[in-house]
């Protein structure tokens, strides 16, 4: 019985080590995305010393995304509803890929207004988790995720930790809530594909 429990605890922190790592070096990639396209400003300090003013900011995403990712099969496992819809690696990678192209596109597709840019998001957003999800756990979840990352960037630019060069929503940009539900997509399906490997909870899974 100790030998079953500490071997599901050393899954589950292999599984919460390879999330946190994949969340903290998307994290850097998409931020310095947005950046560079100027749609959000950090003070110059902490520009001239990114990794010692803001050192927090991928551990912290990294350490979300680890969460989110053990949630979905949690979830999935809890509910009685495996998920089997796009299960292998070559659906995660385009998962991914779709994601980093929407974040692409807030940054880079100019609209006319930002309620266009925001439906745009949004279509995209539900047709991503159309496509490698389709599970109501995956849904709910990827709309809690996005309402309370929100609100937790609200919170920090509201404290002027960075800010956004447009605000047009409490601070912050109204296609916001879109990025964070794709980015609840993909690390839920990041998180269930690594499930598929422990044996704690594969034959549950499956």
């Amino acid at each position: 019985m100790v030998a079953a429990g500490v071997l599901k605890g050393l899954h589950l922190l292999m599984r919460g080590s390879v999330l946190f790592m994949v969340g903290g070096l998307l994290t850097i990639v998409l931020n310095l995305l947005q950046v560079q396209r100027k749609v959000t400003l950090f003070p110059p300090e902490v520009m001239i010393t990114m990794f010692q003013s803001a050192w927090w900011v991928p551990p912290a995403c990294g350490a979300g995304a680890a969460i989110i990712g053990l949630m979905y099969p949690c979830l999935d496992n809890k509910l009685g509803e495996p998920h089997r819809f796009q299960r292998e690696w070559s659906s995660v990678m385009r998962c991914v890929a779709v994601f980093v192209g929407i974040n692409h596109a807030s940054a880079k597709i100019n609209f006319d207004n930002n309620m266009q840019l925001s439906l745009t998001l949004a279509a995209m957003s539900i047709g991503m988790w159309w496509l490698f999800d389709r599970s109501r756990s995956g849904f709910g979840l990827g709309v809690l995720i996005a309402v309370l990352a929100t609100f937790v960037t609200q919170l920090l630019v509201y404290h002027g930790v960075y800010r956004y060069t447009e605000p047009d929503f409490l601070y912050v940009r109204s296609w916001l809530p879109c990025i964070f539900f794709s980015g609840g997509v993909t690390m839920g399906n990041i998180g269930r594909q690594l499930a598929l490997y422990d044996p704690t909870i594969k034959e549950k899974v499956e």
